[in-house]
């Protein structure tokens, strides 16, 4: 309010309103209004930054994460041959995501750095993966974070960290990660439990439960190896699986998916957890850019993206955030849900499949708004933590937030490192104090009044 308080008063006095006569005697003020004032011309007060980001504060901003993660995940075995433990698991599938990040973050920006930090772990999983593999088979006790990597059970311990491994080796053949990558995929492949027409399922909370979580858990990992293997039926099981999903999750009406769907259900309640929708998107992106260009089915995933996100851009807020649950503005505002979906529709824009129009000034607010949550050590706030299934809204409005929930981080890194890539393919600018993306350069010119 000081801000247009300030401005109201320069706007004014350039409109010959004065406060003062001469000798500084009082005199009757003015009433700023639209005759002797350019109101439109009033700086707005945000509460969060307004405007195109600047790729030198974007990268500065990924910097400062990558330090605070490099320092907290520390490589190494200690004397009862362990692994170090940091502030975060190595193999865990949030990791997965930051691996993922960090390798995208790498290619944009060039700095070989975030490439590192992911190849550097890899390779350490790798060298540990023998002497704990002898460990299980020989009954003995295994390293927790090692047990995720060579005797994985869920979904949660193979998924992420199989893609990101998978895009490591396909950038670097070199990499000794194959093993790893196969063992993951025979868990994903074979032995996750699966309702009778394939769905991917748990017995948790109730018996055949399908979690939106579980679309990017498997569906991206089996694409990926796709990709790897040169073999087309992994394409044609991850759209499958994505239409398994979009059956039971997707609420047509709302353009968005419900968490959680029960077998034994006659109504399925609908509640539009951020985060599980981050991971639904990010799933549809992750097999959008493995599939071939006019691979059969790839064309129904791509229109699920569109309306996924068409849905989504609606309920964003004015601060740049999305909701906890989605749809109703009095549960929180959250941190890795609004950095996927920057990141989803950044990419989106990036590979042709969403308008720039429509959705670039989104993305910098959105971007704009995640950027307030990282601090000058670089950890991200505002983060959910860990969150089951539940069938009431209050579950959801009083998950606790942590800048150590590791969620948080790879979607950050993605983000930033995707809305690199779109300022420098595309042209936005502010023109009348709104974001807007164009078609050519026009930084050099003032105010747009009509595009040619």
């Amino acid at each position: 309010m000081k801000q247009i308080a300030l401005i109201l008063s320069s706007l004014a006095l350039a409109a010959g309103v004065s406060s003062c006569g001469q000798g500084g005697q009082d005199t009757k003020t003015a009433t700023v209004n639209d005759t002797n004032t350019p109101l439109h011309l009033l700086a707005p007060d945000y509460n969060v930054p307004y405007g195109v980001p600047a790729k030198e504060a974007v990268k500065a901003d990924l910097d400062r994460v990558l330090k605070f993660l490099d320092a907290n995940t520390p490589i190494g075995v200690k004397e009862d041959g362990t692994l170090e433990k940091g502030a975060f698991r190595l193999a865990s599938y949030e990791w997965g995501v930051t691996y993922s990040g960090m390798l995208k973050a790498g290619e944009t920006t060039g700095d070989a750095a975030f490439t590192k930090y992911t190849t550097d772990r890899h390779s350490f999983l790798a060298e540990q993966a023998p002497k704990w593999t002898k460990v299980l088979k020989d009954g003995g006790k295994v390293d927790a974070q090692m047990r995720q990597v060579v005797d994985p059970q869920v979904l949660d311990d193979a998924g992420a960290v199989c893609v990101s491994m998978i895009r490591a080796q396909v950038a670097d053949p070199q990499l000794n990660l194959r093993s790893l990558i196969d063992n993951y995929m025979d868990l994903i492949l074979n032995r996750e439990y699966r309702l009778a027409d394939g769905t991917f399922a748990r017995m948790r909370p109730l018996a055949n439960a399908v979690w939106l979580d579980d679309m990017f858990m498997g569906v991206p990992a089996i694409a990926w190896y796709g990709k790897l293997t040169g073999e087309k039926k992994y394409y044609d099981e991850a759209i499958r699986q994505i239409m398994l999903f979009k059956d039971k999750m997707w609420v047509p009406e709302k353009q968005l998916f419900r968490h959680g769907w029960i077998e034994s259900m006659d109504q399925h309640p609908s509640f539009h957890w951020g985060r599980a929708n981050g991971w639904a998107i990010l799933t549809m992106s992750e097999v959008l850019d493995v599939l071939p260009k006019g691979y059969p089915g790839r064309d129904k995933v791509l229109e699920l993206f569109r309306q996924h996100a068409f849905g989504l851009a609606a309920l964003q807020s004015g601060e740049g955030f999305w909701h906890q649950l989605l749809d109703r503005n009095d549960s929180y505002l959250e941190t890795s849900a609004t950095a996927i979906y920057a990141y989803c529709f950044a990419h989106g824009i990036n590979e042709g499949w969403l308008n720039p129009l429509t959705y670039g000034p989104e993305t910098c607010l959105a971007w704009n708004a995640v950027s307030t949550m990282i601090d000058e050590e670089g950890k991200v706030n505002g983060t959910c933590v860990g969150t089951g299934m539940a069938f009431d809204p209050a579950f959801y409005y009083y998950r606790p937030v942590s800048p150590y929930a590791a969620h948080g981080y790879g979607p950050v890194v993605l983000a930033g490192a995707e809305l690199i890539r779109l300022l420098d393919k595309t042209y936005p600018r502010l023109n009348d104090n709104a974001v807007q993306f164009y078609s050519k350069d026009y930084s050099s010119q003032g105010p747009i009044f009509s595009e040619e």
